[in-house]
This record gives C-alpha cells, structure tokens and sequence, in this order.
C-alpha cells in the first residue's frame, strides 16, 4: 500500500510540474491566433497597450 501512495505522490509531483511549465513561444502564438491576432507579441500590444 505504501508503494502505491508514493507511486501517485511521484505522479501527481510530475503532473503539477507539467501544468505550472510555462508554455513555448509556438503554443503561444497559436493560442493568439485562436483569439484573432497574428502572433503572441501582438496580442500582448492589444491587451497592454503598447
């Protein structure tokens, strides 16, 4: 039972690490497409103001 505890901490310690990564520049870019900009850096103009 001991095994299988630490085996699932291991994994969710994997998992949250994953999740807290900051994503690449091409998901970036490709999630700015998705709200309506050509790249990361002109959405961050639009929602900054730059």
């Amino acid at each position: 039972m001991e095994k299988k505890r630490l085996a699932l901490r291991k994994l969710m310690e994997a998992v949250e690490k994953e999740i807290l990564r900051k994503p690449d520049k091409k998901t970036l870019d490709r999630l700015s497409l998705l709200a309506g900009f050509q790249s990361w850096e002109d959405f961050q103009e639009a929602l900054h103001g730059e």
